[in-house]
């Protein structure tokens, strides 16, 4: 494996943390935001579940087309 794969794998990789990640934190900090302001406790959970619906669904989009790519060029 040379040095030009080694990037593409961690390129990949962090591309999947980043869509992971992202979706959730926004989520969770309006979740935070919002029991805050309402003096809630509930909104943080249901909207840190949503983040993470949001980004396994970011994931398994970047991972179909990433396949879909593979398999269209022969490897």
């Amino acid at each position: 494996m040379n040095k030009r794969e080694n990037f593409k794998i961690l390129t990949f990789v962090t591309q999947f943390a980043v869509n992971m990640l992202v979706p959730i934190c926004i989520c969770a900090f309006a979740g935070y935001k919002i029991d805050s302001y309402f003096g809630t406790q509930i909104w943080f959970v249901v909207l840190f579940f949503v983040g993470a619906a949001a980004g396994g669904r970011n994931v398994y989009i970047l991972a179909k087309k990433t396949y879909s790519d593979k398999e269209d060029s022969g490897s």
